[in-house]
């Protein structure tokens, strides 16, 4: 299959990238900087050549977006918003054009926009939509609006040959470098990775493996349409997610951290703490009811085998023979 990913060259598109290829699927990724034969130049706002790419396409995978992974300012909350809408638009402008246009259009979405929460876990369902929590910074509700006009532009696209799915996705954990996995595995090797404020709050999280089946499941499923949350079904409070990952390191101790801690260090990393503190308890209600399996569906499991994977891309790094890497780009959560 021809398979188009605006957005690509980041964390996740990395991993969607090399395994489709793999999978002798012809992958075609849409960035501002190309770096090889297959790879198009695009924008994320502005129809180009790139257009032709979609056209005759069987998916699209739209991953296209401002990082998260920056201080949340009111600058850089609007170059979310607006990277997103944009770039969502866009696409759909190229489908609604196509003259054979895709099957499926997956869009990526977050999921932020379910509500900062202790007591239940959020389905597609009955999970409730944040923005009106109590107690949290007022900043947070724009996150989840910006997660809301996001599904809305694909929502809105004019594309009625084209199944369209939003990925609510929680955290893609995968052992390349400069990923969410990455930072946290630092953090827990250097002993700072004990709870933070407490740590009650949900972590939800997907192997990355368990991320590209679930997409070549939902691509193949032509019932499934709409918001379908990409996590894990076992969520966990923060403390014990980072216990099972200082385990798996063989790290027996990590120090706590206090909320202005928290705050000093998202500071020093140019990150935000909303990152940190939310609670997304996030579960995969569509994907159970399809029948879709995970093969990492608990964290320990999971951190196990990711740590396997990193120790093996660091041993091949000493050996001479290549590493791991990525491509420019940052995860998405």
């Amino acid at each position: 299959m021809k398979i188009v990913i605006p957005g690509g060259s980041g964390q996740v598109g990395t991993v969607l990238d090399r395994a489709l290829t793999a999978a002798h699927h012809d992958v075609v990724v849409l960035t501002r900087r190309p770096q090889r034969d297959r790879d198009l130049f695009w924008d994320g706002e502005t129809p180009g050549p790139w257009v032709d790419a979609i056209d005759g396409s069987d998916i699209v995978i739209n991953l296209a977006g401002r990082s998260v992974s920056c201080r949340y300012t009111p600058a850089n909350l609007r170059a979310m918003m607006d990277s997103r809408v944009r770039s969502t638009e866009v696409v759909g402008a190229a489908i609604a054009a196509a003259v054979e246009p895709p099957r499926v259009w997956m869009q990526m979405s977050t999921a932020t926009v379910y509500a900062h929460r202790f007591d239940a876990p959020n389905d597609e369902a009955t999970g409730v939509i944040g923005g009106a929590e109590p107690g949290v910074p007022s900043y947070w509700a724009y996150s989840v609006e910006i997660a809301r006009a996001w599904e809305r532009a694909q929502e809105r696209a004019a594309t009625p040959s084209t199944r369209k799915v939003a990925l609510r996705s929680a955290m893609v954990m995968s052992p390349d470098r400069g990923g969410v996995f990455d930072v946290l595995l630092r953090l827990a090797r250097l002993g700072l990775g004990g709870p933070v404020a407490g740590g009650a709050q949900y972590v939800s999280w997907i192997h990355d493996r368990d991320f590209v089946r679930a997409v070549e499941f939902l691509a193949a499923r032509d019932d499934l349409a709409g918001p379908v949350n990409l996590a894990a079904p076992v969520p966990l409070p923060q403390r014990a997610f980072m216990r099972a990952l200082r385990a798996a390191w063989g790290v027996p101790v990590g120090l706590p951290a206090t909320t202005w801690m928290a705050e000093i260090g998202a500071l020093a990393i140019r990150s935000d703490t909303e990152l940190l503190l939310k609670s997304r308890r996030v579960v995969p209600g569509r994907l159970a009811d399809a029948g879709f399996a995970f093969d990492h569906a608990r964290w320990p499991d999971a951190a196990d085998d990711l740590v396997r994977r990193v120790r093996g891309r660091m041993r091949r790094g000493r050996s001479g023979g290549g590493r791991a890497g990525r491509r420019r780009g940052s995860p998405v959560i």
